[in-house]
């Protein structure tokens, strides 16, 4: 990975966005599940570009898993990427009253890396969309209608070997795998990372990555 940084702005998010909402509207979500930190925000613009007349707001879940951890050197503090997925908010399924059953589930995260984050998300999703169908007594391979359809959507999916697989049926279907732009294996920072956005949105401008023409 080059060790130069991509600085995306707020514009740039909103952008690539809009491009991808078109496409995604063909997966009809009923539920969009966001990957924190990274998901929220572009599951929130997302939200209003699929939004449609007479129709409600499609809801927004949060799951935050973790794939980084800190560890000490010399240096003090270093982040680095982790080998485990560290699972930190789930869904409360009771509480929030939501049914994966038959439902088309979009997840969301920000960038596809190494993959394993999704893998994991996707994975554990599925469980609990299985266990959901058992506990209503429903057989979803003699009702398959009632199977949970997942995709999911990304903003950036780097070219490098992956850690983690998705299924064929997903990455094969351009209406289940979304990814805004394919990119290089760089080091991207987002805007909701920064805590001096005035000079990440200068950088952004000055690499080309705030606004481009439609």
């Amino acid at each position: 990975m080059s060790d130069e940084k991509e600085y995306i702005s707020y514009n740039n998010v909103h952008q690539l966005v809009q491009q991808s909402a078109e496409g995604i509207k063909q997966f009809k979500p009923d539920i969009i599940i966001a990957i924190g930190g990274g998901g929220f925000i572009p599951a929130r613009i997302l939200r209003t570009f699929l939004k449609q007349p007479g129709v409600p707001t499609i809801r927004i879940f949060a799951i935050i898993l973790s794939l980084y951890e800190n560890v000490q050197s010399n240096a003090g503090d270093v982040e680095q990427i982790g080998v485990q997925v560290q699972r930190t908010q789930w869904i409360d399924y009771e509480q929030c009253k939501l049914d994966l059953v038959g439902k088309n589930v979009l997840i969301v995260d920000e960038v596809d890396d190494t993959r394993t984050t999704l893998h994991y998300a996707l994975s554990e999703l599925e469980k609990d969309a299985a266990e959901q169908a058992k506990e209503k007594g429903i057989d979803l391979e003699k009702s398959p209608e009632s199977k949970t359809k997942f995709s999911i959507f990304v903003l950036h999916d780097k070219l490098k070997p992956k850690k983690a697989d998705l299924p064929p049926d997903i990455m094969n279907d351009k209406h289940r795998y979304f990814a805004a732009r394919t990119v290089p294996d760089k080091w991207f920072a987002y805007p909701w990372e920064s805590v001096d956005i005035v000079t990440h949105t200068r950088r952004a401008i000055e690499q080309g990555n705030d606004v481009f023409l439609s």
